[in-house]
């Protein structure tokens, strides 16, 4: 810890209680990032400057409902509002701290980020002054806005009422003085920051202070009574004088106009005093609202008058040595605590000015103590907020580990559920944040829910920015290169498929899967989201039927299509479902927002009850239960791309993958009553034999094609090749899928492959294989009795993938690939799903695809959803042999949706028709249900039996259903009785 002089004062004012020992504080470091949380605040379309990989573009209709475009500017803290008060209040203190102290942004490598920041938020305000005498001072509804928690990129989608974002202007018959001259201000402060870079863009921006100040003056009142959705949140308590005198003084300075000082002089008679007393106000401190302590400050600069100055030192005493007798409140540690919400971000505030005052106050007067006094005042309160505390924290995020790591900020948090709750842990670091601080003395809690705490605002980050900036000019101390900054963040599941059996009989496999959409690299909607479920139909074949005697018909769906039966690779009998939800929006926003499920049944005919139904070697099947369980075995896409899951055996690869051959296939017509498991894909794909056949169907066809660019390299006298594709790099991992092809002219029965990862990347887990590792060294087997461990003779693949995590970035081309201790014979190739580039091994020979046209044809088979599989022996349910368990349940205030209800035929015969009964804590009506036909729809007792395609349980085969209703209030779980 460095050690500084302290004062007698400062002894006598409070015991310093510092925590333990650390390294000298890096100012340099603090200003960059104090100017990079300003990037993570950004609304709109994002800029190419933008640094911060965990933001994307947001609200992008935003005042549009009056004719004007408002989708840039800053969120104001951790919501999604954008209130144009506090905004440029910010604006005009980044400004101030370019101006006093231009020097510290130029040497630390800072000038160009915070003009990139200024003029980010100056084009807003540009935007929001369509007219001269109309300025937009706010977007969003403050309560709508906060009863929802999620990222920005996604609220203008959200189902709760924070989509809803009007926009809301002052004008002459609505003035809003402090509105209109803070702006001013700001424009006219941030005029000169570009004056000499860029002096059109000066001139711009002038003109429109002039207006605003014009407007301010000439059209009095508070903007807080005209915008009256902001006196919840930035309410305008100080009145507007303040903000005419302070627009005044940053017009003066801009332009030199002494018109604006003597409008400054003038007008500062009416600034605020204590109260019952004629002394101007000195015992709060310059913020969003009140302008007067800054006022104070540049007037005497400007002017020197005895007046200012004392007005100016008065307020400064009081937080320093005190006052007639009175001062600020100081915790045991040292901080000046005016309020315990956000008490750094007063703190600090008055640090800046007090440095900016003692800089001219040695000039001016140079034996004046206070000075020095001011100067250690605000000293001491940034390095309090830099860690020099009795709990060794800095309150600046990702200034060391220890700091805070869950603010209260929604699109950091990174929740997909609406629940300040979920996850536990922020998914982002929300890097250069200066947090509320101590709550009450110096206790802190790094706690998401303690706003008073933990709240993060524009304004937090105002004067600290500025304060930090002149500290750097004394002591120094090194920004991260911008090579290197910000670090890359380690990603963490972002779109899943879950799977379950919903129900299973002799001759068919009904799956339950859900589709997941927790993104947050940024939130996003994740584009056209489809997945595969892949069959193989050898022991259907064997038995004597086609593709075509296969029905996919669905229970329940919410997706938007469910496509029948489809060839893979027909020379190895693999044929898919594709469950497309195309034109949905699956976006983290909550529960249900987030996630869509399909219930989908494969069927033989009925007309037998043989046991002939086989799904254990299906590429998609995992020993599903009836719980629902990740399911990396069915391939998830987002437009087009893998991004989940595998495909089966190489016979494709990733549909990222740039070349094509064109293979046709040809497959029967099958009808399917539901509508929407009517449409046929005409698909394409290449393998080691590619097969050309024509696709058709009675219903509409959608084309859907996967390709592949990566060259393989054979093995020498391992005869083996490996594809591995890069299908995803986010810097600090990546996602690879891998095809190992035996080249032999033996089958093997078993495999096992081992690889080394390039340079700073480690393994970090994997699907479809066993995976062990030593050093940079990866080992896969199949695991006992998988689908995959056999691979053929002549080309025979087995495919699998894995993640990893990189400290080196970008991924690395894999070496010294081995297939059962056998050497494959150098480099495996690669090719990388964002450039879809190829990469071979020079030592390997090059095996290329022979394409055969192969048509084949069968008849149309029509089925009806209430086709199920039936047993001549069945029996009707009776006492304990049927059971019914709870699913999960989705509750809120006045609506809840059960899903995942299971009724169980326990007993050891087949059960023909199965009824439950549902007990409710209060009165509810049925709106919607799925597998179930309720005979009563109202009341705490609800009575239903199957329906048409689900009355038959053989024993141990279980069935689900769900419904959705309306309540008063939030009900209980129910009670589930089967009978």
């Amino acid at each position: 810890m460095r050690v500084r002089p302290i004062h007698a004062w400062l002894l006598a004012a409070a015991t310093i209680v510092l925590g333990s020992a650390q390294a000298a504080i890096n100012y340099g470091e603090a200003l960059q990032k104090s100017i990079y949380f300003y990037e993570a605040q950004q609304a709109g379309k994002l800029p190419a400057w933008n640094r911060v990989e965990w933001r994307g573009d947001s609200t992008p209709w935003d005042g549009a409902d009056n004719g004007v475009d408002l989708t840039g500017g800053w969120f104001d803290a951790g919501d999604h509002v954008k209130f144009g008060f506090p905004m440029a209040a910010t604006a005009t203190m980044l400004a101030w701290g370019v101006v006093e102290y231009p020097q510290a942004y130029e040497l630390s490598g800072q000038m160009a980020h915070i003009r990139n920041n200024l003029r980010f938020v100056a084009d807003y305000f540009i935007n929001a002054h369509p007219e001269p005498n109309v300025l937009y001072g706010q977007v969003g509804v403050g309560a709508d806005d906060h009863a929802w928690w999620g990222p920005a990129e996604v609220v203008h989608l959200s189902p709760r009422a924070a989509s809803n974002r009007p926009s809301f202007a002052i004008s002459p018959s609505c003035p809003g003085s402090d509105l209109a001259g803070e702006t001013a201000a700001a424009m006219a402060a941030i005029s000169m920051v570009f004056r000499d870079s860029d002096p059109a863009y000066a001139d711009t921006l002038l003109t429109h202070a002039k207006q605003l100040y014009d407007f301010a003056w000439t059209y009095r009142g508070k903007y807080s009574d005209c915008i009256t959705d902001a006196q919840s949140f930035y309410n305008s308590w100080s009145g507007y004088n303040d903000e005419l005198v302070w627009s005044a003084i940053w017009l003066y300075r801009a332009t030199g106009d002494t018109f604006y000082l003597d409008r400054a002089e003038a007008d500062y008679a009416n600034l605020n005093t204590e109260p019952q007393s004629t002394v101007k106000s000195y015992k709060w401190t310059h913020a969003w609202d009140d302008k007067g302590y800054g006022s104070y400050v540049l007037l005497a600069k400007l002017t020197g008058k005895a007046q200012y100055r004392a007005d100016a030192e008065r307020w400064l005493d009081y937080w320093t040595t005190g006052y007639n007798g009175q001062r600020v409140s100081y915790t045991p540690g040292g901080l000046a605590q005016l309020d315990s919400w956000g008490a750094l971000r007063y703190a600090s505030n008055t640090a800046f000015i007090a440095l900016v005052y003692s800089d001219w106050l040695k000039q001016a007067d140079p034996s004046n103590p206070r000075a020095q006094i001011y100067y250690d005042f605000a000293l001491s309160q940034i390095n309090y907020a830099l860690g020099e505390n009795p709990n060794g924290i800095p309150y600046q995020i990702g200034m060391a580990p220890n700091g805070p790591k869950n603010p209260h900020h929604r699109t950091a948090h990174g929740s997909w559920a609406d629940s300040i709750q979920i996850p536990e842990q922020s998914r982002h670091l929300l890097i250069g944040a200066l947090v509320g601080g101590p709550s009450s003395g110096d206790a802190y809690t790094d706690d998401r829910g303690d706003y008073v705490m933990n709240e993060v605002a524009t304004d937090y980050n105002a004067g600290f920015t500025g304060a930090v900036a002149r500290l750097y000019l004394d002591f120094g101390g090194n920004p991260i290169p911008d090579s290197q900054f910000p670090p890359k963040e380690q990603r963490d599941l972002e779109f899943y498929v879950e799977a379950k059996t919903n129900a299973s009989g002799p001759r068919f496999i009904e799956i339950a899967a859900q589709v997941h959409n927790h993104s947050a690299w940024p939130a996003r909607t994740g584009g056209e989201l489809k997945f595969r479920y892949f069959l193989d139909l050898t022991a259907e074949f064997a038995a004597g039927y086609t593709a075509s005697d296969i029905t996919v018909s669905t229970a329940y769906s919410q997706a938007t299509s469910v496509s029948g039966l489809l060839p893979w690779n027909t020379a190895e009998d693999i044929y898919y479902v594709e469950v497309s939800f195309a034109g949905q929006d699956i976006i983290p926003a909550g529960q249900s927002a987030s996630r869509r499920e399909v219930q989908f049944r494969m069927s033989l005919p009925t007309n037998s009850n043989a046991a002939e139904w086989d799904n254990s070697a299906d590429p998609s099947w995992d020993a599903y239960t009836n719980a629902y369980k990740p399911a990396p075995r069915i391939a998830l896409y987002s437009d087009g791309v893998l991004v989940w899951g595998s495909e089966p055996g190489g016979a494709a690869s990733s549909s990222s993958s740039s070349s094509s051959s064109s293979v046709s296939s040809s497959s029967s017509s099958v009808s399917s009553s539901s509508s929407s498991s009517s449409s046929s894909s005409s698909v394409s794909s290449s393998s080691s034999s590619s097969s050309s056949v024509s696709s058709s169907s009675s219903s509409s066809s959608s084309s859907v094609s996967s390709s592949s660019s990566s060259s393989s390299s054979t093995g020498g006298s391992g005869a083996c090749a490996v594809d591995y594709v890069i299908a995803n790099d986010w810097g600090s991992g990546f996602q690879v899928n891998v095809t190992v092809r035996n080249l032999s002219s033996q089958p093997i029965d078993g495999w096992t492959l081992t690889w080394n990862l390039g340079a700073g990347e480690s393994f970090a887990g994997g699907w479809n294989a066993s995976f062990s590792t030593s050093g940079s060294q990866v080992t896969a087997s199949n695991p006992a009795g998988h689908w995959n461990g056999r691979l053929a003779a002549n080309g025979g693949t087995a495919s699998f993938g894995f993640q990893a995590n990189n400290s080196q970035p970008p991924a690395n081309v894999a070496t010294a690939f081995t297939l059962n201790g056998v050497a494959c014979g150098g480099a495996a190739s690669s090719s990388s799903a964002s450039s879809s580039s190829s990469v071979s091994s020079s030592s390997s020979s090059s095996v290329s695809s022979s394409s055969s046209s192969v048509s084949s044809s069968s008849s149309s088979v029509s089925s009806s959803s209430s086709s199920s599989s039936s047993s001549s022996s069945s029996s009707s349910a009776g006492g304990s042999a049927l059971s019914c368990t709870p699913g999960n349940a989705d509750r809120w205030n006045g609506g809840f949706v059960l899903n995942n209800y299971t009724v169980t035929n326990t007993g050891t015969s087949t059960v023909t028709g199965w009824s439950v009964s549902l007990g409710f804590d209060r009165s509810v009506s049925v709106t919607n249900s799925w597998g179930i036909a309720f005979a009563t729809t109202s009341g705490t007792t609800l009575n239903g039996t199957n329906v048409s395609w689900n009355g038959t349980l053989a024993p141990g085969q279980s069935v689900t259903f769900g419904m959705q209703g309306s309540t008063s209030g939030t009900i209980a779980v129910p009670s589930c009785t089967a009978n």
